[in-house]
């Protein structure tokens, strides 16, 4: 089916809806956070961004997700959910407003970032209690449908609110003031979030308290042993290795492309700061498009063919568009090849989070997919790491663009070779797929 057919089949439950709009209001909330304090600390005119400033400033959006998200699922089973998602966007609404009252005071230095790292880092409980809250809001029919028009959903909106976060930023400001204006309207968006979030019954979302055995110490000791026992059983999954191994790849390479884009929007392609922020916007908006038609068109495309050998076609694919629309370091064809990452990102992401569903054991698919988050935003993080220690001020680098598309070239080809033939790819339940 189509993502308007999905939308349209599973947004007729009232508490669906409830549920889905208070996830896209928050997605809405965090574009403008993140568009607020972005622009602020990577394209302010008071500051020259660097390889090290781009990285750090990215590591602290998503380190909270790669620490913090194994061991939210011990308390989100403990506390009532709707309370969750009415609480953590409350928190998230004062420390939104802490950070914009310091920056009202001239300090952007490390309160600012902690007060941004627990915006941050809560909304690690939030998500975690939407996707838990699912299953009690839709029909087990229904919930792979609910569950892609969800996250299609918020990525979208997330975008969307990326766009309204520049809009207000040309609106008040580049500067201190300006800057809090951005990210008190977030700061608003998020307790609006919260009273949407009321709507719901307030123990409609669980958990059972009844199916909760262990402590809450207990549970968090063993949330270390559950990873170590989820890679253990991915590790004798061949055909789940190999999609955790590719989007590993992927999100290392995207890692590096995006501290790229970030310097060479600020740096080199831009004569001014808000003339860089106003390039880089454009890239959310296309790379966006590129996510949306991935969701459209994946769904299709492996009907006919088969998910392993369209996760190595879109990375072959990567590895060709860095080339051609990257090497000529333009904005024009750079933001085409924002559109290119953006389709390959989602296309195979949305590959991967099948067949990671469908070949391994339904009593490890949570433990295996804590190591996946871990995975997916580690090698992100990593990947700005190594941006950082290769990449000039300005971004431009003959050098990192080939390793990009080098890396992506060897990822596609290693995949393939992982990933196996049909005949060698088994299902959870051990059945062998037809060809």
């Amino acid at each position: 089916m189509s993502y308007a057919a999905d939308l349209r089949l599973v947004i007729r439950g009232q508490d669906f809806r409830r549920l889905f709009a208070t996830r896209v209001v928050s997605a809405l909330s965090d574009g403008v956070f993140q568009v607020g304090l972005a622009g602020y600390v990577l394209f302010s005119p008071e500051q020259q961004a660097t390889a090290t400033e781009a990285a750090v400033t990215a590591a602290v959006l998503l380190l909270p997700y790669s620490v913090l998200g194994p061991f939210a699922g011990v308390f989100i089973d403990r506390w009532r959910r709707r309370q969750i998602l009415v609480h953590a966007p409350l928190i998230r609404a004062v420390a939104v407003a802490v950070t914009a009252l310091l920056l009202t005071r001239g300090d952007d230095g490390v309160p600012f970032f902690l007060a941004a790292l627990v915006v941050f880092a809560v909304n690690r409980f939030f998500l975690s209690a939407l996707s838990a809250a699912l299953p009690r809001v839709v029909g087990a029919e229904e919930l792979i449908t609910a569950n892609a028009v969800s996250v299609t959903s918020g990525t979208m909106m997330t975008f969307a609110g990326a766009g309204v976060g520049y809009v207000l930023r040309v609106l008040f400001g580049a500067g201190h003031s300006g800057t809090a204006a951005v990210l008190s309207a977030s700061a608003v968006l998020y307790a609006v979030t919260a009273l949407v979030a009321t709507r719901l019954g307030r123990d409609r979302l669980g958990p059972d308290q009844s199916e909760v055995r262990a402590g809450t110490r207990e549970a968090l000791g063993q949330v270390l042993h559950g990873l170590i026992e989820g890679v253990r059983h991915v590790r004798d999954r061949r055909p789940a290795a190999a999609a955790l191994g590719a989007i590993g790849a992927h999100r290392f390479l995207y890692g590096i492309t995006t501290i790229m884009t970030v310097l060479l929007f600020r740096n080199y392609f831009a004569s001014s700061a808000e003339a860089g922020l106003g390039g880089f916007a454009v890239v959310l908006v296309v790379s966006g498009i590129g996510y949306f038609l991935a969701a459209v068109t994946t769904p299709l495309v492996t009907e006919r063919i088969r998910k392993e050998v369209w996760i190595a076609i879109q990375l072959a694919f990567a590895a060709v568009a860095e080339v051609i629309l990257a090497a000529p370091f333009s904005p024009v064809p750079f933001v085409l090849g924002a559109f290119v990452l953006g389709l390959v990102a989602q296309g195979v992401k949305l590959c991967v989070d099948t067949i990671v569903q469908t070949t391994v054991a339904d009593a490890f698919r949570g433990r295996i997919f804590a190591v996946y988050d871990m995975l997916f935003n580690g090698m992100y993080v990593a990947g700005f790491a190594v941006a950082a220690a290769l990449l000039p001020a300005d971004g431009k680098s003959y050098g990192v663009l080939a390793l990009i598309g080098v890396g992506y070239a060897l990822s596609a080809l290693c995949y393939r070779l992982a990933a196996g033939t049909p005949s060698s790819v088994t299902t959870a339940d051990g059945v062998r797929p037809r060809a």
